[in-house]
């Protein structure tokens, strides 16, 4: 049986949680620019992505903010707490440094999720400060994008723990 020193003083027999952490703007889905951003609701989203976590085995925390400073506090409320992160950062991601500091002390697998595809936006959106913290990034995918990020979670998490 593994010490806490060796699990960073998670008790490894609980279930896995997950941080779905998101940002400014998107509680508006659904009815900003879905053209965009799609139809769904943040509140969709969440009911599809509780679904899926609790088909893993991952209890699921969802939250969404329009302060960066909130963010920052989840992500380091991550640390030795939950065992991987999913963000969109919204555009926090393309401006904080305060998030990726955050991300970066928390040592917490993230993947870094967004509705649209970045690259095919407007070149201010083309950098990520996340991307420096994040295992991986999904984006263009719209909503099944957090369903991914969550699968790469799962890989990610069940293969730490068989090591």
């Amino acid at each position: 049986m593994a010490n806490e020193r060796e699990t960073g003083g998670r008790d490894v027999t609980a279930t896995p949680i997950i941080s779905i952490l998101n940002g400014p703007n998107l509680n508006m889905l659904g009815t900003r620019q879905p053209e965009v951003y799609g139809r769904e609701s943040i509140s969709d989203i969440e009911a599809l992505c509780r679904a899926h976590a609790d088909g893993q085995g991952f209890a699921l925390e969802f939250r969404q903010t329009n302060h960066e400073g909130d963010l920052v506090t989840w992500i380091q409320e991550a640390r030795g707490r939950a065992s991987g992160i999913v963000i969109n950062a919204g555009a926090y991601t393309h401006t904080s440094v305060a998030i990726l500091d955050a991300l970066l002390a928390a040592e917490v697998p993230t993947v870094e999720v967004h509705l649209s595809n970045i690259h095919q936006r407007d070149p201010f959106r083309h950098h990520s400060y996340v991307a420096k913290a994040a295992k991986g990034m999904i984006c263009g995918f719209g909503s099944h994008g957090y369903i991914l990020a969550l699968d790469a979670l799962a890989r990610l998490i069940k293969g730490s723990s068989q090591t």
